[in-house]
């Protein structure tokens, strides 16, 4: 039901980030967009870094319902609907449980100022204060899904953080989210060094 080169990219990509420890323990979820509005998604409580694609690799509706009975997807799993729902441009989405995003989403407010990474979102130049959104947690993901999608809808960013919990990355591709992910977990762990020597 998932194509066997989309599952494998997703594993591929949970490997990466388990070796940069962005999914400790069942942490994190991957999903890349299908035909005909399905979605392959990781399967709830497994490792991302030790993903079988052909077992923890599942499809769901646009809805974000299991398209085989048994198959129980990630418990956000809306929250990646929503993003193929707002944005047809986008292919996959990361989410993983850094350190980094982890502590400067308790922290307050992110903004990224004068990092020249930012180039990677599409920035001319690094003069720029880009804010990081900063959700707070909620075990009701359609409640948090309903709170996020007015500022989605408003002003597209260049990823977003549920405070405590972790952060979400898009693109045009696994391989595409996985660079945006990697420039955003950059950032973030530049700006949580920053803040430690003040």
């Amino acid at each position: 039901m998932v194509p066997q080169e989309v599952a494998a990219a997703l594993a591929e990509a949970g490997r990466r980030m388990d070796q940069r420890g962005w999914v400790p323990g069942s942490a994190g979820n991957l999903s890349a967009r299908l035909e005909n509005g399905r979605i392959a998604i990781t399967r709830s409580g497994i490792h991302k870094g030790r993903i079988v694609p052909a077992e923890d690799i599942i499809a769901v509706d646009a809805a974000g319902q299991a398209l085989k009975a048994g198959h129980r997807p990630s418990a956000e799993t809306l929250l990646h609907c929503q993003l193929y729902r707002l944005f047809p441009p986008v292919a996959a989405v990361l989410h993983g449980h850094s350190v980094a995003a982890t502590v400067l989403s308790i922290a307050g407010p992110i903004v990224f100022s004068q990092y020249e990474i930012l180039k990677a979102f599409g920035f001319a130049s690094h003069e720029h204060d880009i804010a990081l959104p900063v959700y707070g947690n909620d075990q009701d993901i359609a409640r948090l899904a309903a709170l996020i999608e007015p500022e989605l809808q408003a002003d597209t960013p260049i990823g977003y953080v549920i405070a405590g919990h972790g952060v979400y990355a898009w693109g045009s591709s696994v391989e595409h989210a996985f660079w945006r992910l990697e420039a955003l977990e950059f950032l973030l762990e530049c700006e949580l060094a920053r803040r430690q020597m003040r």
